[in-house]
């Protein structure tokens, strides 16, 4: 025979269990939830100029996916394949976008010294990518792009020696500073100072 102070407990116990637990309903219901992804801003560096000009997505989309293969193994290739994608690629000036999952984006990040060559249409050119910026959006990636753009006209522009270049490049430099910002953003006063003693 149970006690009366045994039946309060075991009730209260009960309640406490059923209160714990979150209500039914809203453990079924879907909740939309946005995938987070992280965008790694990438550079293509090599002597040979004709490695950049074979740059396409799809070899370079299966080149990253066979070396993170290579690196993480079967997991690492299973967990970024997921998610990842080149979103932009730039043949004239190396520049790659890369899109993952950002649980996973140090994997990506990890693999990419271990690419030493792209091979494209039989033809094996070496090279190496520099990563330039980890962003979680497109839009930040471009905004850091856009930055590093001015900085390497202002280094351009530092080491010419021609006269006709020299001035090519200041029409860039003032073409890229003068575009239309967007409300709210401005070029930040160091770069500015950078522009004007450069043009100087």
């Amino acid at each position: 025979m149970i006690s009366h102070r045994g039946v309060s407990d075991r009730s209260r116990m009960l309640r406490l269990r059923i209160s714990s637990w979150p209500d039914l309903k809203a453990r079924t219901e879907a909740v939309m939830v946005r995938f987070k992804h992280r965008y790694l801003l990438c550079e293509l560096v090599s002597d040979d100029p004709r490695c950049r000009l074979s740059l396409e997505d799809r070899v370079l989309d299966g080149l990253v996916r066979n070396t993170i293969t290579r690196v993480h193994g079967t997991f690492g290739a299973a967990a970024c394949s997921i998610g990842f994608a080149v979103r932009y690629l730039n043949a004239y000036t190396g520049i790659v976008l890369l899109r993952c999952r950002k649980d996973f984006y140090q994997l990506v990040w990890s693999a990419l010294p271990f690419i030493t060559y792209l091979e494209n249409k039989g033809h094996r050119y070496p090279c190496f990518f520099n990563t330039l910026h980890v962003g979680g959006t497109i839009r930040t990636c471009q905004k850091f792009l856009i930055q590093y753009n001015r900085r390497q006209l202002l280094i351009l522009l530092q080491n010419c020696t021609d006269k006709g270049e020299r001035e090519a490049i200041q029409k860039s430099v003032t073409r890229s500073c003068m575009l239309e910002e967007e409300p709210g953003e401005e070029l930040s006063d160091s770069a500015s100072e950078e522009a004007t003693v450069a043009m100087e």
